[in-house]
């Protein structure tokens, strides 16, 4: 993967996309400290495909993914009606 300067990249852009679709991910960096990464649509679009699961793996997975908590009975405060305050 190679490394550009944010100045660079911005100055050469269409050198930056064609590197970027000719060897793969592309890293950006910012006063030195890595900043991005221009990868191909093609291959975002794989990446989020595999990060993402379909609603048959949702409802198929064995753990839960999310806690719920149900607070005890009785435990609610109630607001007395308008009409009798």
């Amino acid at each position: 993967m190679q490394v550009w300067p944010v100045q660079d990249a911005k100055a050469r852009f269409s050198e930056f996309l064609d590197t970027c679709l000719a060897e793969g991910p592309q890293m950006v960096t910012k006063r030195g400290a890595e900043a991005a990464v221009l990868v191909p649509v093609d291959e975002w679009r794989r990446l989020q495909a595999a990060a993402r699961p379909t609603l048959k793996q949702l409802l198929l997975a064995d753990a839960a993914r999310a806690e719920f908590v149900i607070p005890a009975r009785g435990a609610a405060r109630r607001r007395m009606p308008a009409a009798a305050r």
